[in-house]
Parts: structure tokens; C-alpha cells; sequence
């Protein structure tokens, strides 16, 4: 029997945050997740099991047969994920793979370009590997927020919802007081895009 994997959705759309914001993505957002953040937006536990072909045909039908980047998200990607099967094998005019992960898994090789999101309770050097950091903004993590102002770590820092108000004053003050890091706002949720 094939190895399925539960998927929430599959959608093409453009990244809203990170180095990449701006660029036109396929999203294959996993269902679920071994944190429970209180400030995320995301629907953990439904989903449909999927095997990796019929994977990369929903991606292929999402953006029209373009090479567009594929992005893993969740839910936490990496609870599903695997070395021993690469969801996207190089075929000729090979697409940008990247995952966003909490960081409390393992990152498969074949994955090209890494986001991580790692909480407060994670030392920098259990973290896998990665291309950048996203860090959402509480000001009860800045001691945490300091483990990544550094030469040669790629830092973001996004604003939070509670409430429904953002705290975008406090995230851009740390942000002008820390030149290191970098602000990223959600750009998809702004002009109402998935």
C-alpha cells in the first residue's frame, strides 16, 4: 500500500511573507500539528489523505502546468514528511520546493529553501536547518528573539493578531531598535488574498 499523506488544501496563490513574499507559489498546507499556538489561523485537523502522486498532479492542476514554487505548510509539514520519499523528484524543469516548519522536526534533504518558526522553548542549536527565521512578535520572547540577531541569520519579524488588532507599532519599534532583523507583514492577508 502507498504512503498517503493528509492534506488540508492545495491552492496557487503568491507568498505573502518571508525573502520570498511576492513570489507566486502553489501552498500544500498539511493537516496536522504538534503545537497549539493560540495565535494561529490555521485548521489543523481536517484533511484528505493524498498519496505523493496525487500530490504533485493537484499542484500541477493548481498552476496550470507553470514551475511555480511549492510551498509545505501546515499544520507542521514535518510530522509527515520524509527523507526516503521526495514529494517533488527532479523531472527536467524542477520547481523551488520550500517548507515552513516550527522546527521541531526534521527537514528532509530534498526540501531547497527552509522557513522556520521556531517558539520559545527551542534552542537555536536543535533547530534544523534553514534559510531564514520567521518570529512573531510578543514581547515576552525578546531575550529568545536575541539567539538570532547575528551575522548570517536571515531574522523576520511579523506582527500578531490578538484580538483582532495587530501590534504592528511595538513589531516596527523592535524592528528600527534591531536593524538586524527584518519586518514582514502578511501581505496576502492585507489585499485579502489565500
Amino acid at each position: 500500500m502507498k504512503k498517503t499523506y493528509k492534506i488540508n488544501e492545495i491552492f496557487y496563490s503568491i507568498q505573502g511573507e518571508g525573502a520570498n513574499a511576492g513570489v507566486p507559489a502553489v501552498f500544500v498546507r498539511f493537516s496536522g500539528c504538534n503545537r497549539r499556538c493560540p495565535f494561529c489561523d490555521t485548521d489543523h485537523e481536517s484533511g484528505v489523505e493524498m498519496t505523493a502522486e496525487q500530490i504533485r498532479q493537484a499542484v500541477e492542476k493548481a498552476s496550470a502546468g507553470l514551475k511555480t514554487m511549492v510551498v509545505l505548510t501546515g499544520g507542521e509539514p514535518t510530522l509527515q514528511l520524509s527523507e526516503d520519499e521526495n514529494l517533488f523528484p527532479d523531472s527536467g524543469d524542477r520547481r523551488l520546493i520550500a517548507i515552513e516548519t516550527n522546527g521541531t522536526g526534521a527537514v528532509p534533504s530534498w526540501i531547497d529553501w527552509v522557513t522556520v518558526s521556531p517558539k520559545d522553548d527551542i534552542p537555536l542549536d536543535k533547530l534544523p536547518r534553514f534559510n531564514e527565521v520567521k518570529l512573531l512578535f510578543d514581547e515576552t520572547c525578546l531575550d529568545y528573539f536575541q539567539l538570532f540577531n547575528r551575522d548570517g541569520i536571515t531574522a523576520f519579524i511579523q506582527p500578531i493578531e490578538r484580538s483582532g488588532e495587530y501590534n504592528f507599532d511595538e513589531t516596527i519599534a523592535f524592528v528600527k531598535q534591531n536593524p538586524r532583523f527584518r519586518l514582514s507583514v502578511q501581505i496576502h492577508k492585507l489585499i485579502g488574498m489565500q
